[in-house]
């Protein structure tokens, strides 16, 4: 569970915010990063790199406490578990945007349909969007949720229904975990109608603090402040941006100059 521990704790702490004036220009902080990240479908991938990366963009269901492994509450606001223990009913947050990005301008809010594309996605292998855009879902697959989740309904536009096939008490912080990420359903729909369905991993689109801006491999990130965010207490820089660094003592010496 190190990987949506590592950046959103440092993003929720006030000493990062108090010196990252410092570091750049603006209200902003550089973030010494260790590699390039093959792209920002977290599902997809299980290095600390790739998941820090996408961090910044996305929310879950659920998510753990800053700097801790207790599960809160993220887009669903709260959740019941059947007595049985096999079925979890989802109350989702209402009124999150998506971000609006020059590649896409959402035209709703969050909703179920978002919660029930991105599971879908990873449990239909005959999924329209999956059969477009070919990819392995290894921490999802791992931990036998493909086999243990029986079904994800949609029970009304902030409700969301899923049932599984035994009891399974990590659950929650199972998809509290970076791969469970919410997508938007929209923007995969209109990536599949225009035939780019893999744009999904280079152009994402979340609901988190920050908004993707540009991606130089081997070089930065840039990300910007979603100033829509459900949660304004946590977005506190203006930019975001990942120094990419491949060689450890190169980042110590940024660190030293002041430069990340």
């Amino acid at each position: 569970m190190r990987h949506p521990l590592v950046l959103s704790a440092l993003l929720g702490t006030g000493l990062l915010t108090a010196t990252s004036a410092s570091l750049a220009a603006g209200n902003s902080l550089v973030f010494c990063s260790e590699g390039s990240p093959a792209g920002f479908d977290t599902a997809q991938y299980t290095t600390a790199t790739d998941n820090d990366a996408a961090e910044p963009l996305y929310n879950r269901l659920a998510e753990f406490e800053k700097g801790a492994t207790n599960v809160v509450p993220g887009l669903a606001t709260r959740w019941d578990i059947s007595a049985d223990g096999l079925q979890y009913t989802f109350h989702l947050r209402e009124g999150v945007k998506f971000h609006t990005t020059p590649y896409f301008k959402p035209t709703r809010d969050f909703n179920a349909d978002d919660v029930v594309f991105t599971f879908t996605r990873m449990l239909d292998a005959e999924h329209p969007f999956r059969k477009a855009y070919p990819t392995e879902f290894p921490y999802f697959n791992g931990m036998s949720l493909n086999k243990n989740i029986a079904k994800v309904e949609k029970t009304g536009p902030l409700t969301v229904v899923m049932t599984l096939n035994s009891v399974d008490a990590a659950f929650i912080q199972n998809i509290a975990m970076s791969f469970a990420a919410i997508l938007s359903a929209e923007y995969a729909d209109q990536l599949l109608k225009a035939g780019k369905p893999s744009e999904i991993n280079q152009k994402p689109v979340g609901t988190g603090p920050f908004a993707f801006k540009s991606y130089q491999k081997d070089s930065n990130i840039r990300y910007t402040a979603n100033k829509q965010y459900w949660d304004p207490s946590r977005v506190k820089l203006d930019q975001l941006i990942f120094s990419i660094n491949t060689d450890a003592s190169v980042r110590v010496q940024k660190l030293k100059a002041g430069e990340c």
